[in-house]
């Protein structure tokens, strides 16, 4: 019989895809919790596992959007580039050399998976914060923002830097892709939501293979189960997006993140 944390646990991996096709940003937020809380998997394996689950449903909706036209792989290229290359680096080399435990402090330990959730937690309520604030005109209108003069240096670095938090915490970036390909690369909403889900799934992917080639205990068949229920999702979430304004949902989606990421805090500082 199913325990009630593990059917919580798949429920969750549904709505992981339905919001990720939906506001294209915020769905990844919740597959680490999920794992780490309902599905005992600790948290360093976590994040691995986190990036196949979410780089193979975002591909499903990034192809989606691409057959209506409602994407742009050239900036998808110019951004995905350096952060594969940064979630590459940091899941090869990077966090499989991070020690365990991470700090110790007197009789207090630091250990990898708690400073990981702690990061994460801190990943969750920034972006909570990202997205209840961005909730303007420019970005839920649908129209194309006046197209500025690319800084490329900066799209770069910006790229790099959001490969290196998905490659620590396992988490796609896309409340952190989404500001970029809109006030800097002047794409309509949709369109910046349909290339942030084609950046997401190539960075988290190549992002995986970092991971499979350090580590020896992965269960690819408990992650073929896992990533079914977020693919079925998603095909919801892209078809959904065409009936509800994201911007609503976006909104109330930030608040719940919020509320996760205090809770990880306290549960990691005073119930772990």
């Amino acid at each position: 019989m199913i325990e009630i944390s593990t059917l919580f646990g798949y429920s969750s991996m549904l709505l992981l895809g339905v919001v990720l096709g939906l506001i294209g940003a915020g769905g990844s937020i919740l597959t680490v919790p999920v794992l780490v809380y309902l599905l005992s998997i600790p948290a360093s394996q976590a994040t691995g596992y986190s990036l196949v689950i979410v780089g193979t449903t975002a591909l499903v909706g990034a192809i989606e959007y691409l057959r209506r036209n409602q994407s742009s792989p050239r900036m998808a290229l110019i951004f995905g580039s350096p952060a594969i290359i940064g979630v590459y680096l940091t899941r090869r080399f990077f966090f499989p050399a991070v020690p365990d435990p991470v700090a110790e402090v007197g009789s207090f330990a630091l250990s990898k998976d708690m400073a990981v959730m702690m990061l994460f937690a801190i990943f969750m309520l920034v972006a909570a914060i990202s997205m209840i604030r961005n909730n303007n005109q420019g970005e839920t209108s649908g129209n194309p923002i006046k197209k500025p003069n690319m800084n490329y240096p900066l799209i770069l670095s910006l790229g790099f830097v959001v490969g290196i938090f998905t490659g620590m915490v396992g988490a796609g970036g896309g409340f952190m892709i989404l500001p970029v390909l809109v006030l800097f690369g002047g794409l309509p909403m949709k369109v910046a939501i349909g290339t942030d889900l084609l950046i997401i799934s190539a960075k988290s992917l190549i992002g995986f293979i970092g991971e499979a080639q350090v580590s020896n205990d992965i269960d690819y068949a408990f992650i073929g189960l896992i990533t079914l229920l977020p693919l079925v999702g998603i095909i919801f979430g892209t078809w959904l997006n065409k009936k509800v304004p994201a911007d609503k949902l976006k909104t109330a989606f930030g608040w719940f993140v919020l509320v996760m990421g205090i809770y990880i805090v306290t549960r990691e500082l005073f119930f772990a």
